[in-house]
Formats: C-alpha cells, structure tokens, sequence
C-alpha cells in the first residue's frame, strides 16, 4: 500500500470490515468492537437456504515503529467450519506498508478443508484491490 502503517491501522474499521466483505454470502455486521484484544466481531451470514452466525474474539494484538498485528479466534462459526485462526498482519515497508492475512483453519476432514481452500483464496483475494483503493488513495 501506498500509506504508512499508522495510516493502514487508523483504516482498520467497521467501514473498512464491510467493504471487504464479497457480494456472497451476503453478511450483516452484528456486532465490531475494534481490533483489540478482548474485542468482539460477530457476523450473520446468509446463504440464501440458511444463515449462520460467526462470532471471532480477538485474542491478541501488537504494535512497534514496524509492524502491526492482531488475532482472531472463531468462538462460533457455521457449520462447515471447526476452527478459524486468523492473523491480520500490517509491515511498515519505508514509507509504505504491506497487509498480510495469515489463516489456519479446520473444517474436519482433510478432503473438505482442501475443497475449502479455493473458496477462502478468492475471497480473500477480493481484498487485495480494495485494500489498494482505500489505502492508495489516503496521503500520509
């Protein structure tokens, strides 16, 4: 990105959350507390035949001159999933930054986490460019 890690930190918002989510499943933003440790997120997704609810706390966090970070822990996820890791990592690179997602998850068996993993990939590929947009086009 185009902007200093403070910047990409201050842009870690609830605006933020809901621009990054995909046009599916549709999701409404129940609850966001922040990106703090002891913070709450909880989603509703709707899969159009079902909705399922997602609840992450977020365990940990961390910030130096260099790097940002925090961690979310899924507390209750839909059915398809038995366990959510997630590591929102921001790099001061100079005076610009890169934003890396770390995830580990589960859903019981190893054929279905394999089947997962394209699905994940594109969703969080679809992050990629509106990162860009949204970080490029603030001035440290």
């Amino acid at each position: 990105m185009q902007a200093s890690l403070q910047v990409v930190k201050d842009g870690f918002t609830e605006d933020l959350f809901l621009k990054l989510n995909p046009p599916f499943p549709p999701v409404k933003l129940v609850q966001f507390d922040g990106c703090k440790a002891g913070d709450k997120v909880a989603l509703k997704l709707n899969f159009l035949l079902f909705k399922q609810q997602w609840v992450s706390n977020i365990i940990e966090d961390y910030e130096s001159d260099i790097q940002w970070y925090f961690i979310d822990v899924g507390q209750k996820l839909p059915f398809f999933l038995k366990s959510w890791k997630h590591v929102h990592e921001v790099k001061a690179i100079e005076s610009n930054s890169v934003i890396i997602d770390d995830i580990t998850y589960t859903s019981g068996t190893i054929l279905t986490d394999l089947l997962m993993y394209p699905l994940l990939l594109i969703q969080f590929l679809y992050r990629k460019p509106i990162y860009k947009r949204i970080f490029n086009s603030i001035t440290n």
